[in-house]
């Protein structure tokens, strides 16, 4: 699979986790909506740094993801501050007995919203 191919197939990925990211939204499963959400952000930096550079990392570090993203481009870069606070609730979300709040959740879905939107219009233009 080419990268452009891969770049569609995260494309892909980050849509279903932003859909999955909605439902859980609006159970009131805070954490797992959250959690959604950064998986679709990630996904859709994978699609934008596929079709802008032609390759990904997958970054252990949060800091290398964003930096990732932000060397990818002009269009890119702009989105690395939504990036950034996205992945700051991975952790919570996903390994802390605390629980996500619902506007934490919300913002969450808002922020990979936003970046779903511009790995679209990235990777379809």
């Amino acid at each position: 699979m080419g990268a452009l191919e891969e770049a569609h197939a995260h494309l892909r990925k980050a849509e279903q986790f932003l859909t999955a990211a909605g439902v859980n939204q609006d159970l009131a499963l805070f954490d797992a909506a959250t959690s959604n959400a950064v998986s679709s952000g990630i996904n859709a930096k994978d699609a934008i740094c596929l079709k802008l550079t032609g390759r990904t990392n997958k970054a252990e570090r949060h800091a290398d993801a964003v930096k990732e993203l932000k060397d990818a481009g002009t269009k890119a870069a702009a989105l690395a501050p939504t990036f950034e606070r996205l992945l700051a609730l991975k952790k919570k979300s996903q390994y802390q007995a605390a629980a996500t709040t619902g506007a934490a959740a919300t913002k969450a879905v808002e922020w990979a919203r936003r970046m779903y939107d511009g790995a679209k219009e990235i990777v379809t233009s």
